[in-house]
């Protein structure tokens, strides 16, 4: 059983800059793709970013070149640093990992951008 955890969030003005954590429970963090996903009220959860196993790294276009995702193997961590926040940043934002067959997620920490 994986467990997943977020922290990090909180309240930001329009231009600032937040990191997030995601700490796994297991060494999950090494041999799976970890992801940041979102969730703005009334919209569907959307991907934002991930990172593989070897360290490649992906992100969507709203959040490309404003956010960066990295990890800690040591530490079972990952992070997504969030700079340049938008209001249409705010969200409750997801840890995930697919493993053996299963998704696992964290409870999300929720980000606001508002001034």
């Amino acid at each position: 059983q994986v467990q997943l955890v977020e922290s990090g969030g909180g309240l930001v003005q329009p231009g600032g800059s937040l990191r997030l954590s995601c700490t796994a429970s297991a060494s999950i963090i090494s041999i799976s793709t970890m992801d940041w996903y979102r969730q703005a009220p009334a919209k569907q959860r959307e991907l934002v970013s991930t990172i593989s196993t070897d360290g490649n790294t992906g992100y969507s276009d709203s959040v490309l070149g404003r956010f960066t995702i990295s990890k800690d193997n040591a530490k079972n961590t990952v992070y997504l640093q969030m700079n340049s926040a938008k209001p249409e940043d705010t969200a409750v934002y997801y840890c995930h990992t697919y493993w053996w067959g299963n998704d696992y997620w964290g409870q999300g920490t929720q980000v606001t951008v508002s001034s």
